[in-house]
Formats: C-alpha cells, structure tokens, sequence
C-alpha cells in the first residue's frame, strides 16, 4: 500500500536519489549469491532514509513494476512506498537476510 503524501518525511522527499543500475534499474535489493535484483523499472526515483537498516523511500510517480529473474513482475501503482529490508536475529547481533 502507498504511504500517503502528508507520511513521507519533507527530508526524504527533498533528498538526492540513490543511482540507478548499469541496466537503468532503481534496484532494491541485490542477491548475494546469485547477483539477481529485486529491481524497478520505469519512472521514478529512490531515496535513503538515515539509519543502520535505514529503509528507502520509493517514488513512482507513474506507477511501476518491480522485477525479480526468479518470479513475475509485481506491479504497483502511483505513490510513495517505504521498502523495508527482511531482517534476522543472530545471536549477538541483527542483520539484513540474504538472498
């Protein structure tokens, strides 16, 4: 679900974006071991929010869709969306999950 307008920190919004890939991809996450990404295509743009797991704020002014070599595309419609990392506990210490 889209973060509403009034939800999305004026920093955040005002905040360079983050590059896109070699492919022209805004990519959200990246597999370790295989190298595929979670990735999106299209109009748009990605910010870092601050922190140690800072998640990103994604703006799709269009809408988009978000690819994956392993599954099907998911499509998402126009709005400001926060992409949250899955994380896990290790003993001592949390992490983001790898793919």
């Amino acid at each position: 679900m889209p973060l509403a307008e009034s939800a999305v920190p004026d920093a955040a919004a005002d905040a360079a974006s983050l590059p896109r890939d070699a492919r022209g991809r805004l990519v959200l996450a990246r597999g370790e071991v295989t190298g595929h990404a979670h990735a999106v295509l299209g109009a748009g743009r990605l910010v870092q929010e601050a922190g140690p797991f800072g998640p990103m704020l994604l703006h799709l002014p269009e809408g988009g869709r978000v690819v994956h070599e392993e599954h099907a595309a998911i499509s998402l419609p126009k709005g400001w969306y926060r992409v949250v990392r899955q994380r896990e506990y290790v003993p001592g210490s949390v992490r983001i999950v790898a793919d």
